[in-house]
């Protein structure tokens, strides 16, 4: 898999699928998770519909560059928050979603790509919001998928959501596969899939298991605050997806989203959670094939 310097200390590993010459689309993983995410069949699906098709792992995640020079105590991170001692907390953390979202602008760039579709999920909505707001003559359009705006009152977590996302993975491998499980609380109702998580995490493990990375991670979500104030005068055209089984980020997220952003779209998905079901798939290329047109 390539990796390729995009600033002086951050390289980025990136897989693309499609012909370069159609139009691109980056695609912007969320909280902890690698490029992987990104199911290859579903990128592939969407390289069939005229797309070029990049994924890439965020730093400290995957074979990403890791930042493990600025450790980031969690817990301490999380009471110095809760406490207001916001200097402490800016001085455990080495980077914003700022950073992470020059990291994916400075890939296109290094792949010689002046303008791009982006399309974040989660965390990754919020890196690509941001794409969009710090950079918008860059972004052809917007695409912010089970994701919120920053503003603590929006796509707040269920308690079981919030119990799951805070536990400690586990650090042996069958152990940590078998967690995965725990993923069916935010995903469809429907269509959740345990042996899909399991497989993930399986893969996931034995590519580039890093759980140090993650805090540092959740700081720069945490610090990066809200883009309400900005988002009302983005002018780039946006689509915004969010599944109605979603406990992880509510979908309340996504409709505060739509709402700011001026003219952008909602599409709201019955049977989707915190997750892209291989059963809707045709729905979301669909859609993303429509806006990206």
């Amino acid at each position: 898999m390539p990796i390729i310097t995009v600033s002086p200390d951050v390289s980025l590993a990136y897989e693309t699928f499609g012909d370069p010459a159609d139009p691109p689309v980056l695609l912007v993983m969320g909280f902890g998770a690698q490029l992987l995410g990104w199911h290859e069949d579903f990128c592939r699906a969407l390289a069939e519909r005229g797309r070029y098709v990049i994924r890439y792992d965020n730093r400290d995640c995957g074979l990403s560059t890791k930042f493990a020079d600025h450790p980031v105590d969690t817990g301490a991170f999380i009471a110095a928050v809760s406490s207001g001692d916001i200097p402490a907390a800016l001085a455990m953390a080495p980077y914003r979603l700022t950073d992470m979202a020059d990291d994916g602008l400075n890939l296109l760039t290094a792949l010689g790509i002046d303008r791009a579709h982006v399309v974040g999920s989660s965390m990754g909505g919020m890196i690509a919001q941001t794409m969009a707001l710090s950079h918008p003559e860059r972004i052809l359009t917007l695409t912010s998928m089970m994701s919120s705006t920053g503003e603590s009152e929006y796509g707040r977590p269920s308690p079981e959501a919030q119990t799951v996302v805070s536990a400690p993975k586990p650090a042996e491998r069958e152990a940590y596969i078998a967690a995965a499980e725990k993923e069916l609380t935010w995903a469809s109702k429907r269509y959740g899939d345990a042996r899909a998580l399991r497989e993930l995490a399986a893969a996931s493990y034995d590519r580039a298991h890093y759980p140090a990375g993650t805090g540092r991670q959740l700081a720069a979500m945490i610090l990066s605050g809200s883009r309400a104030d900005a988002l009302r005068d983005l002018k780039v055209p946006t689509l915004v997806i969010h599944g109605l089984d979603d406990t992880l980020i509510d979908p309340s997220g996504g409709r505060r989203t739509a709402s700011l952003i001026p003219g952008a779209t909602l599409l709201l998905l019955p049977d989707m959670g915190h997750d892209r079901p291989r059963e809707l798939w045709p729905t979301l290329i669909e859609a993303l094939a429509t806006h990206t047109a």
